[in-house]
């Protein structure tokens, strides 16, 4: 699943280097620390690794 905003896909990279322990998971905030806890590595990896040109910066919740 491509991530559908810049806004997720950079969520999606804070979260995968706290699990892999490149940064500390009590810096993570919001959106990236929900994700962190819910996703695994391989679909943090999928999210993080979709290409950023032509995604907006925020897709709207409704």
């Amino acid at each position: 699943m491509p991530a559908k905003s810049k806004a997720q896909q950079k969520a999606a990279g804070a979260a995968l280097s706290a699990k892999r322990g490149e940064t500390k998971k009590s810096e993570l905030k919001g959106a990236s620390r929900d994700m962190a806890k819910s996703m695994t590595e391989d679909e943090l990896e999928e999210l993080a690794s979709t290409k950023r040109k032509g995604k907006p910066e925020h897709v709207s919740g409704k």
